[in-house]
């Protein structure tokens, strides 16, 4: 079937499968390897991407349903201005370390952050449940958007 959508910021038409998963069409016929395959559950967040702004499980979410859509990619995202201050701190926080999980991390993060559902170190936690880290133990991370929490209501 033939689907439009908008995949990072271009007009895009594609042919997929009905049963294709939106992870499979992007990894593997638009070579963009930013999310990750892992559980194939929707429980670790490495397959992350953006729907219409929101964070989905790319590893279970049809490619069909794209259709009509904004699709945006940790490829697409780190050409925009949103992307900076968080690497940044991700950086001067050291809270990333293989970078399996990081694209999908970074992208959900993004999207609480303009959502407005991150305030306290309670609210990252649960914003972040969705989103494991083999490596890193967690607390640089949420010192990390703890810190992009702050600047963001910093007068």
């Amino acid at each position: 079937m033939q689907i439009a959508l908008e995949l990072n910021g271009a007009q895009t038409s594609l042919d997929v499968e009905p049963q294709e998963f939106l992870l499979d069409v992007l990894r593997d016929d638009l070579g963009l390897t930013g999310a990750k395959l892992s559980c194939e559950a929707q429980v670790c967040g490495a397959c992350t991407v953006l729907v219409d702004g929101a964070p989905v499980s790319a590893c279970s979410y049809l490619a069909a349903e794209t259709d009509g859509r904004v699709v945006t990619t940790i490829e697409g995202f780190r050409d925009t201005p949103a992307f900076e201050p968080i690497a940044a701190t991700f950086t001067r926080h050291a809270a990333l370390q293989c970078g399996f999980c990081t694209a999908g991390m970074v992208l959900t993060i993004h999207a609480l952050l303009e959502d407005g559902d991150l305030t306290d170190e309670a609210s990252i936690r649960h914003g972040l449940a969705g989103n494991l880290c083999r490596c890193t133990g967690y607390r640089a991370i949420l010192d990390a958007v703890g810190d992009l929490v702050t600047t963001r209501t910093a007068p």
